[in-house]
């Protein structure tokens, strides 16, 4: 009998190592910081980060403690500031930036958190320009449509 409760005890206890756990943390005036899974130490799946005052700072997705698929940023006001794609804990894909109004005024393709391919730039949700970057570098810029249009595939904007 003592057998039994002893290794029923011990598969309890080792089928608890590595499953994953919900973390929260807060900051010394009692608002949350942080919260989402742990698996191993490590950030898993969805979390969500927070300011003093307690507004949404950052939420995405964590695989082995790094950032992973979309991700969105706010400001202190809970304005949009940014949102885009992580691949292994780096910028990737497409990024839209928003200005103070939390009104969208730049989407930019991203390679390896520096812009790399096409930014567009917005005013009051109008395009008004466009620029061609690659390794963070510019390399050209258009500022109509129309001869952005004539000189570039615009299905390289997708």
């Amino acid at each position: 009998m003592k057998n039994n409760i002893f290794f029923l005890c011990f598969f309890i206890s080792s089928s608890l190592v590595g499953q994953k756990t919900y973390h929260k943390s807060f900051y010394e005036n009692g608002t949350i910081k942080e919260e989402g899974w742990l698996e191993k130490n490590q950030k898993t799946n969805y979390w969500i980060f927070y300011y003093k005052n307690g507004t949404v700072k950052k939420e995405g997705h964590y695989k082995n403690n790094l950032p992973v698929k979309y991700w969105h940023f706010y400001r202190k006001n809970s304005s949009k500031e940014k949102e885009g794609h992580f691949m292994n804990g780096v910028k990737n894909k497409w990024w839209i930036f928003y200005n103070a109004e939390g009104t969208m005024n730049q989407k930019c393709q991203i390679k390896n958190n520096q812009k790399n391919g096409y930014c567009l730039l917005y005013d009051k949700e109008k395009l008004i320009k466009a620029m061609k970057f690659k390794k963070g570098v510019k390399l050209k810029e258009w500022n109509n449509l129309s001869s952005f249009a004539a000189e570039n595939n615009l299905n390289d904007l997708k």
